[in-house]
């Protein structure tokens, strides 16, 4: 246990908040989330950039004073952290009198110290980035960055002696492997500093702009808008206010950004702190891009996605998994709307959801909604026990490593393994017959305690929905009440307990509308599906197929018909553990022989890289019963 201080950028309010916000707060978020539930000390803070050039355009062409808009913008960015439930414990903006006053100290001192001069400066200067590019930067007379034109701007300005710390900015990158991830951003910050680093200009004429912090030691000028919103990080933990509180907090742990942010945060933020003699951040982490098509997601390609609409259609916790799911830190992920529903209905309807109904219907139905006080160290339980040890690991390694995506990797292992402990249990065969109730009360705490454990360790993702999932389990306090090493003592849900079945917390959502938005070529009719004939079997026997490590050989009961079938499923079930299991089958397909082996169809499974399990009906039902 430790303290872990962890940043988001601070967003420009130039125009609305879009899904990159979004995705870096909220991925912000479950990190912060992740390390209360490790039982760290959190600072969490995010904010906004409310000085410079666009700033001031946006406000000119609302007819606003920069102010007036920046206030109007920051509510809009505050309004969406709330719905996107964010647990931030600051909110700084630019603008406010303890930033402006640290801003102030620090231009002054460092100049005081020769560290900043002034001198005729004529280059080319990008607006939308507020950035000055010499000659030999520019790509076809465009910003290097974001491909935009630069208009050419000579004039007297102050500096930043940015360029004496390159030596040690490089060997501060090669030897702290953690202070610029993942690896590839760290490669491409090394590459940038093969080339002569200059100083850096951190004025702007009044003349030409005046929304900004007034030099102290000339009032001629504002101070240029990056060296003033980096400071940021240092404000809200106490610098030069709070001598005691600072030292808590900083170094910071993470400043999670975007990846094309990355110059300024890798380059210019690590000099300015070595000027001002104040430690290096652990970690700066920059993470990818959402893409569309292959392309960077951005308003002025008409691409971009609102996340308030999303949130608002499909609810906040199924947009808050979906982003933290379908994208590994530092890389690029593709967005479609037909996989975010395709993974809601595949992991949160059908894997997570489904495992919950189970549990306290079966819970309701069997026991009456009492939770049961069973032996802890049952036998059957030994399997969902060891990967509950194993989630709990994993998670805790995730969490060290910034991995919330290999974190939810480990949690849905634990959700498979629960939904493969169902179908050997078989509880619905188990409470028909009265000898053995002990191991139906068995089988439904350990439903229960898993789901527990889930609604915990969910927490830092959906905190709504595990919530509600906690609320139906009956359990008592709250799931962000408890701590990781909590749960290592399998089998914390309280006996005697009553469940709460409510609807379900991720009910399905209908795929036709976003099919019919996005045609796929592979897609096939409903007259076609028909043809399918799928039925409930039972398995009745089954042995291996020789020289086949793979392979069983099935006879199952189909109605009043006997078949054979041959499935690739022995690496993941033992044969003791399918007798008497129901299955689904395709009933109709034309007679194949596999290894000299007759096969009479094809049972259906689900697999990933790792887990295979059979699908079946969700109770007990009459073989031969048709799927539809």
């Amino acid at each position: 246990m430790g303290t872990f201080y962890i940043t988001t950028p601070i967003y420009y309010v130039n125009d609305e908040p879009h899904i990159g916000h979004a995705y870096t707060t909220i991925m912000a978020d479950v990190l912060a989330r992740f390390h209360r539930l490790a039982g760290d000390e959190v600072l969490f803070v995010t904010g906004t950039d409310e000085h410079g050039q666009k700033v001031d355009e946006a406000a000119k062409k609302r007819n606003l004073s920069p102010q007036a808009h920046a206030d109007e913008m920051v509510g809009r960015f505050r309004d969406l952290w709330r719905v996107l439930d964010i647990s931030n414990d600051d909110f700084i903006r630019t603008t406010e009198a303890r930033h402006t006053h640290v801003v102030t100290e620090i231009l002054q001192r460092i100049y005081d110290a020769g560290e900043i001069y002034a001198d005729n400066y004529e280059g080319w200067y990008c607006i939308p980035d507020e950035r000055f590019w010499t000659e030999k930067d520019l790509i076809a007379g465009n910003c290097p960055d974001c491909g935009r034109p630069t208009v050419k701007i000579s004039e007297k300005n102050y500096f930043f002696r940015m360029g004496k710390y390159q030596d040690w900015l490089i060997e501060h990158i090669e030897t702290h492997p953690r202070f610029i991830r993942p690896e590839k951003r760290r490669n491409e910050i090394l590459g940038f500093l093969r080339q002569p680093l200059g100083d850096l200009c951190i004025s702007r004429p009044k003349s030409r702009l005046e929304w900004g912090i007034p030099l102290p030691f000339d009032e001629n000028y504002v101070c240029y808008v990056w060296f003033d919103a980096l400071i940021n990080y240092i404000t809200a933990p106490g610098y030069l206010a709070d001598v005691a509180r600072f030292e808590h907090w900083w170094p910071a742990s993470c400043h999670l950004i975007g990846k094309d942010i990355l110059t300024t945060h890798c380059v210019y933020w690590p000099t300015m702190l070595k000027a001002m003699g104040a430690p290096q951040p652990e970690t700066i982490m920059g993470h990818g891009f959402w893409l569309v098509d292959e392309t960077k997601m951005g308003k002025s390609l008409g691409n971009a996605v609102r996340p308030l609409d999303l949130a608002d259609k499909y609810g906040v916790d199924a947009f808050r998994y979906f982003l933290v799911r379908a994208m590994t830190l530092g890389q690029d992920s593709d967005f479609s709307e037909v996989a975010f529903v395709q993974r809601y209905n595949t992991e949160l309807g059908n894997e997570l959801g489904n495992l919950l109904n189970r549990s306290v219907v079966m819970a309701a139905r069997y026991l009456d909604g009492v939770v049961p006080n069973i032996d802890r160290n049952h036998a059957a339980l030994g399997a969902l026990k060891a990967r509950t040890d194993l989630t709990l690991a994993a998670v805790g390694e995730a969490i060290d490593a910034m991995n919330p995506n290999a974190a939810l990797d480990a949690i849905w292992r634990l959700v498979r393994e629960a939904n493969r402990f169902v179908e050997v249990q078989t509880p619905w065969n188990l409470a028909k017959d009265a000898s053995k109730r002990a191991e139906l009360e068995v089988t439904i705490y350990a439903l229960l305690e898993t789901m527990r454990q889930l609604a915990v360790l969910l927490f830092p993702v959906i905190p709504s929905k595990a919530r509600e999932i906690w609320q139906q389990l009956g359990a008592t306090g709250s799931p962000e009440d408890i701590h990781l090493d909590d749960l290592k003592p399998w089998g914390g849900l309280d006996a005697n307990g009553e469940v709460a079945p409510g609807d379900p917390v991720f009910p399905r959502i209908e795929e036709v509308d976003v099919a019919k938005a996005e045609p796929r070529e592979d897609l096939i009719s409903f007259s076609e599906f028909q043809k399918l004939d799928l039925r409930v079997a039972k398995i009745e026997a089954a042995d291996r197929v020789a020289g086949a490590d793979r392979l069983l050989r099935l006879q199952i009961r189909l109605g009043d018909e006997q078949r054979q079938i041959v499935a690739g499923i022995a690496e993941h079930y033992a044969i003791d553990a399918l007798i008497g299991r129901q299955i689904v089958v395709v009933a109709n397909l034309q007679p194949a022989t596999i290894r000299g082996v007759e096969s009479q169809g094809m049972l259906l499974a689900a697999s990933d890289d790792r887990d295979l399990a059979l699908i079946a009906p969700d109770g007990e039902i009459s073989t031969g019963a048709e799927v539809r």
